[in-house]
């Protein structure tokens, strides 16, 4: 496994690329193949955070800069890993070869501002995962891989959007998507560093790898005792990620309002044409279906000449209104613009005047939660395993089932001219009217 070419380079330092921060990436020919092709070339007009660029100017780096991360991510866990016996008996060269060009290409199927579509579960919206299909299977991309790479597309695909049917799969899927993954190793330092904000970096990576090795089941990685500080501050660099940054709430409002405009326009697209266009053109074809209607209004607040997010009239947690917030989070996105538009009709009785159903939005936790943070440490000196959570309070309390519950908020948001009048009329009062009126 230490003789691929691509782990080799790692020590060799030639053919490199800089990325943020002071980050060399190893390129081989085979590599740089797959960078060329116009599958990957379009991930690099697609940004990774979207419309937190709204509320961080600076957080506008790319797809394409985010998967060098995780491909140099995969080299380091691979050459990490080539020392834990059980783990090369599992994994060959060729698999090791596959969860390199799998990491290199995870986020194929990305499309601009795609988990905010995603989280609404629409009919007709396909994951990212099996989106990328159409990119891996034909083309250059699937030439490349068969003829440079000697991988087969359909191996890639396995690895990015089914579930692991054996032990060698296992132990790769847990590389590319777990609580310790390649992908959160880097978006969770490069948002953070964007961002020009501190709270992802605070976490050691280099021990963290270094401590890396299988699970007691020997199908999924853990990491030894030592990493154990290290795999606790990347909990709470998560935790705080998305407590300051993803669930910030003016992203929040700008996602409730392109999800909104996406819910009036998306039975009037071409959603497999739009989702392979790039960003500045799938905004363009919103604009462009919006016409004249509701949904121009919302676009314009986020990509029209002036930025005029729609204003957080109040907010609902776990620890505050728990019974409204219960009633509201992870409930499915058809319901969530049902109540939203109930809430716009109280809201024009409390008034006197009329409130458009699109005025007033209510954004919620989503159906799916976050991945938890189960992952096991081993104590060499003992021989056994214990789970993170049973030696960590720190784990227990940020990276259970709760994670979702305390830091993403229900909020309602407001149309700026209307947010200063709704709030005369208290939050609760308004939310428990429309409960009442859609049992």
């Amino acid at each position: 496994m230490l003789s691929l070419p691509e782990i080799r380079a790692l020590d060799t330092r030639r053919h490199l690329v800089r990325i943020p921060h002071e980050t060399d990436v190893p390129l081989t020919d085979r590599v740089r193949l797959l960078l060329d092709t116009p599958e990957f070339r379009r991930l690099a007009r697609i940004s990774q955070l979207g419309l937190v660029s709204l509320v961080y100017p600076a957080a506008n780096h790319t797809r394409l800069e985010h998967s060098l991360g995780v491909y140099r991510n995969a080299l380091l866990y691979l050459k990490q890993l080539a020392g834990d016996e059980r783990f090369t008996s599992a994994i060959q060269p060729a698999d090791a070869e596959a969860l390199i060009v799998a990491a290199l290409l995870h986020d194929l199927g990305h499309w601009p501002f795609c988990h905010a579509i995603e989280d609404m579960a629409l009919p007709g919206v396909p994951t990212h995962e099996l989106f990328a299909n159409s990119f891996l299977l034909e083309g250059e991309l699937a030439d490349a891989l068969r003829d440079d790479w000697n991988v087969a597309p359909r191996d890639v695909t396995a690895l990015l959007s089914e579930k692991p049917r054996d032990t060698r799969q296992r132990i790769a899927k847990s590389v590319l998507s777990g609580p310790i993954d390649i992908d959160k190793m880097d978006y969770l330092v490069r948002d953070s560093l964007h961002a020009g904000v501190p709270y992802g970096r605070n976490f050691d990576q280099q021990r963290l790898v270094g401590s890396l090795c299988l699970n007691r089941a020997g199908d999924g990685l853990a990491i030894s005792d030592k990493g154990r500080t290290a795999a606790e501050m990347m909990v709470f660099a998560r935790y705080v990620m998305f407590s300051e940054v993803y669930w910030h709430h003016a992203v929040r409002a700008a996602t409730a309002m392109l999800q909104r405009a996406f819910f009036l326009l998306h039975e009037q697209l071409d959603l497999d044409q739009l989702f392979r266009l790039t960003e500045q053109p799938l905004i363009d074809q919103l604009l462009a279906a919006a016409g004249q209607s509701p949904a121009a209004e919302l676009l314009d607040g986020l990509f029209g000449p002036s930025r005029k997010l729609y204003k957080r009239l109040g907010e609902l947690s776990h620890f505050q209104s728990r019974e409204l917030y219960e009633r509201l989070a992870r409930q499915p996105y058809l319901w969530l613009v049902a109540a939203g538009e109930a809430l716009a009709a109280v809201a024009s009785t409390h008034l006197g005047r009329r409130i458009a159903p699109h005025e007033i939005l209510i954004d919620a936790p989503p159906v799916r939660r976050e991945i938890e943070f189960h992952v096991e440490v081993f104590f060499p000196k003992e021989g056994v395993y214990r789970p993170l959570a049973e030696v960590s309070p720190a784990v227990v309390a940020l990276a259970t089932r709760q994670f979702d519950d305390y830091v993403k908020r229900v909020r309602v948001f407001a149309h700026p001219r209307l947010a200063a009048d709704l709030r005369s009329v208290p939050l609760d009062r308004l939310l428990g009217e429309t409960l009442r009126q859609m049992k």
